[in-house]
């Protein structure tokens, strides 16, 4: 197993590698920023100098002073209070993702929580102790880090070795024990962007996996279906300015390079459908999108987005009430994002359709050489069909959706955790649809006549297929096969 050492911000992909497993420790220097700024926090109680979460309530209640004798209690309540969410459970990697993201902003060392908080979370981390936390009732951040830190102080129920435990159990599995929370602690706990930049970390790693399989996939049905002479020619598409446009442009003639298929087939047409020749428009356009999201998440994984941020010394302690926890930038990046995730799926089922219609494949029907009694993959169509509708839906903006909470206190609402989670979900529906175009298209190759051969490039991984999935003859249920194709595209990188 992998270890990161936690001393700078975390890039995005080691945050997605600690959510994947990865072991995570914090470097000295990340143990004396937190260990300062808790005693900057311990000053501010002692001097009694006015701090948000701190010595006063919370939302609505800022105002309401609390005396030292309750800061603990008010740190306990809040984790109560706002263990809130409804739904069922995430997923092992993403809850994973989120405590890894709030070991990250507490290692910027503006957060004031004692370090022994932060190495419970490493802990927890790197026995594969998960918390339980439910997907749904986050207008931005709050209920999901509540439900992690409910573990944290020996309430809720984590997931151990397979079982559900209380979590005062699961902490003792491990060999830990439950935190009494001290001020600042329990608002640090549920505060800040934690949430939606984890889960952002885990859509953008997700996404560049996906990509390169997109260009796989796309690659395999225009070898099948094209014909114009030069779609892909470097010159031709350097006269657009794309890094992505580029990339893909590369991918496809390497898959495509010496294509006896193609060969054959050049110059037929003038121009191909756009399905097929803007290949390395859409798909670069998505890779461009990826890029830009990237940098947003990483600006994010280096921000202090606790409030209030702990500043100044010990004999000068300064609080700093701010705003940083408004996740407006990471929620437009993520709805961004979810619209480039799904534009990849749309495109694939355009080529997908055209594989399947013997209107213009030039192939057997619904690419079964036995129609009317196959149907072949004329319904998994109709499926993918089905999932770019969904993503569709789910790309309308999360950002904008707006509410009132908090007795007009928080009167401005960005939904980043909500839109990061749709995210996840369109990727996982893009996931199936590309499945279904490596399938198809590996289908038709058997289809094309006998004595024609398919690109060195494509051959390996339809060989690769093939070696885990037989061709289709509506002899058993097809969900098994695009399971089985998924199964190989997370087993590693497109095969070249």
């Amino acid at each position: 197993m992998s270890e990161i050492i936690m001393d700078q911000p975390l890039s995005w992909q080691s945050l997605a590698a600690v959510a994947e497993g990865a072991r995570l420790e914090l470097s000295e220097a990340a143990r004396a920023r937190i260990s300062t700024a808790r005693t900057i926090v311990e000053s501010i109680v002692a001097r009694n100098i006015r701090g948000y979460g701190i010595n006063t309530g919370v939302g609505a209640l800022c105002d309401v002073i609390i005396d030292r004798a309750n800061q603990q209690t008010l740190s306990r309540n809040i984790i109560m209070s706002h263990a809130c969410a409804v739904g069922e459970p995430l997923g092992r990697v993403e809850t994973r993702a989120i405590m890894a993201a709030m070991v990250n902003t507490f290692a910027h060392g503006r957060s004031g929580v004692r370090l022994e908080l932060v190495e419970l979370l490493c802990a927890m981390l790197n026995q594969d102790c998960v918390p339980v936390v439910r997907s749904k009732g986050s207008v931005g951040y709050l209920a999901h880090t509540a439900s992690i830190a409910l573990v944290m102080i020996g309430s809720g129920s984590a997931i151990y070795r397979g079982n559900r435990l209380q979590g005062a159990e699961a902490l003792k599995q491990i060999g830990c024990s439950p935190l009494l929370l001290e001020a600042k602690e329990g608002l640090s706990l549920v505060n800040g962007t934690s949430c939606s930049t984890g889960l952002a970390c885990l859509a953008l790693a997700r996404l560049r996996r996906l990509v390169d399989w997109a260009d796989a996939a796309a690659a395999m049905s225009y070898e099948n279906l094209g014909s114009q002479a030069g779609t892909f020619d470097r010159q031709t598409l350097s006269m657009r300015r794309s890094d992505g446009l580029d990339q893909v442009g590369d991918a496809l003639r390497t898959f495509l390079a010496d294509s006896p298929i193609l060969a054959a087939k050049a110059g037929r047409r003038t121009q191909d459908p756009l399905s097929l020749r803007a290949i390395p428009q859409v798909h670069g356009a998505i890779r461009d999108t990826l890029a830009q999201v990237s940098e947003v998440v990483s600006r994010e994984l280096s921000s202090i987005t606790d409030n209030p941020a702990i500043d100044g010394t010990p004999d000068e302690p300064i609080v700093r009430s701010e705003a940083h926890a408004v996740g407006a930038g990471i929620a437009l990046a993520m709805d961004n994002l979810a619209i480039a995730a799904s534009l990849l799926g749309t495109i694939s089922e355009r080529r997908l359709d055209r594989l399947v219609n013997p209107l213009v494949s030039g192939l057997p029907a619904f690419l079964t050489a036995d129609s009317g009694t196959c149907s072949g993959f004329q319904v998994i169509q109709c499926t993918a069909a089905s999932l770019v509708a969904e993503n569709r839906r789910l790309s309308s903006s999360a950002t904008l959706d707006g509410g009132i909470t908090a007795a007009l206190q928080e009167d401005i609402l960005t939904h980043a955790t909500p839109a990061a989670l749709k995210v996840l979900v369109v990727l996982e529906n893009v996931e199936d649809i590309l499945a279904i175009e490596i399938l198809a298209a590996t289908q038709a190759f058997d289809l094309q006549p006998e004595a024609t051969k398919s690109a060195p490039q494509t051959s390996i991984i339809r060989e690769r297929v093939r070696k885990e999935i037989p061709l289709y003859n509506d002899d058993r249920p097809i969900f098994e096969d695009v399971d089985a194709m998924k199964a190989i595209m997370n087993s590693g990188g497109v095969i070249r």
